[in-house]
């Protein structure tokens, strides 16, 4: 009996759709849960359920449509990079020449030393230069001679 009651069916809804959102945390249920609300909602204005279905599928996707990217951006914005990925751009000294045809290269950077290669490998770079880092590549840095 409680099962055909429409309310029931969308609040029990809105109870998953949360719940699947909680440990997901993908921002993509919440939007269908905030339809399911509506169509909830709607049941006690009395709405057939054709218009219930209707509101819940239309107001979940211009949820998800519209509001999505901007609370993904919101959400990603000012993220910190850690590790390794925060030394990209920065300056480092070669301690040890790079010679990519060598396979020979080293640099410091935050009193750490790293096998460094050279984005040309036609490039040697003599030691005591200071060099960008444009990459890693395994746990060795990509780098290119800075202009003095």
């Amino acid at each position: 009996m409680l099962l055909s009651n429409p309310a029931i069916i969308w609040l029990g809804l809105v109870i998953l759709l949360l719940a699947i959102e909680i440990a997901t945390m993908g921002l993509t249920t919440i939007w269908f849960a905030g339809g399911a609300m509506a169509a909830f909602l709607s049941t006690f204005f009395g709405a057939d359920a054709a218009v219930q279905r209707t509101i819940f599928i239309v107001l979940s996707l211009v949820l998800l449509v519209c509001t999505r990217p901007i609370a993904v951006k919101y959400m990603k914005g000012n993220k910190a990079k850690t590790n390794a990925d925060s030394l990209i751009g920065r300056i480092a000294v070669v301690t040890k020449e790079i010679d990519n045809l060598a396979q020979s290269g080293e640099v410091m950077i935050a009193d750490i030393s790293w096998t460094a290669r050279s984005r040309d490998d036609a490039c040697r770079i003599p030691s005591g230069s200071k060099v960008r880092i444009h990459a890693i590549e395994g746990v060795k840095l990509i780098v290119e001679e800075e202009e003095q």
